[in-house]
């Protein structure tokens, strides 16, 4: 039997043969708002990081224009929230054109409770071709009790 020792939290194990896409060179992102001290950038950074977090209460949108188009077959989200009870959904969505329209891929509600589920992962294998603009909306708090957006990680390849 062969063995290989993986880390478990790493959402793209180093035998697949995909490489996440380096988006800071392809791509420009649009965000709704931000917390200087969470910027967007660190939400795709490959390494651990803070993640992003919205500065501002409510729905959040983060979209990624790529400079041409783009194939991507898989993508991993990651959200993380450890303080406070909440129900947060997210939408995302893809465009042939950087204005849209845009063509939903998925949307997922998630319980978010500090004493048993802290952290969120969704890793897609998608088909999606000649891609430039991907969107991702989060309304952080279905029951409005005023909670901020926080993305910790976002990879494409």
């Amino acid at each position: 039997m062969r063995k290989h020792i993986i880390n478990a939290t790493e959402p793209n194990p180093p035998e697949t043969s995909e490489e996440w896409l380096n988006l800071e060179q392809i791509a420009q992102v649009e965000v709704s708002s931000e917390d200087p001290q969470f910027p967007i950038e660190s939400a795709f950074k490959h390494e651990e990081s803070p993640g992003w977090r919205s500065k501002q209460l409510g729905e959040q949108t983060i979209r990624l224009l790529f400079d041409k188009p783009t194939d991507i077959r898989r993508i991993s989200l990651r959200f993380s929230e450890p303080l406070v009870e909440r129900t947060q959904e997210f939408a995302l969505r893809w465009a042939d054109s950087q204005t849209g329209p845009y063509r939903e891929i998925v949307r997922q509600q998630w319980n978010f409770n500090p004493r048993n589920s802290t952290m969120e992962v969704e890793d897609y294998r998608v088909d999606l071709r000649d891609v430039l603009a991907l969107e991702l909306t989060i309304d952080p708090d279905l029951s409005k009790n005023h909670a901020f957006a926080v993305l910790a990680g976002w990879r494409l390849a």
